[in-house]
């Protein structure tokens, strides 16, 4: 792997300075991507204790799931 990684960077320096700056953002971007994926996981963990904590509670109401689903279609319209 690293005699790859060294033509890579052999082939990354032939770019020219524009190439390579878009290089760089497409790599950091691609490194972002797993941060927010791991990120929208965690919060999505944290919302469905916080709804389980409030049904359990009595704090929401219950709705059929094909109600719901009408209704967000409607909604969607």
């Amino acid at each position: 792997m690293t005699s790859n990684l060294n033509e890579i960077g052999k082939k990354a320096l032939e770019l020219s300075p524009h190439e390579r700056a878009l290089l760089i953002r497409q790599l950091l971007e691609s490194l972002e991507e797993g941060e927010q994926e791991e990120n929208a996981e965690e919060l999505w963990n944290t919302e469905v204790k916080k709804r389980y904590t409030q049904y359990k509670q009595g704090m929401t109401s219950e709705r059929p799931a094909d109600q719901v689903l009408k209704d967000a279609k409607k909604n969607l319209k």
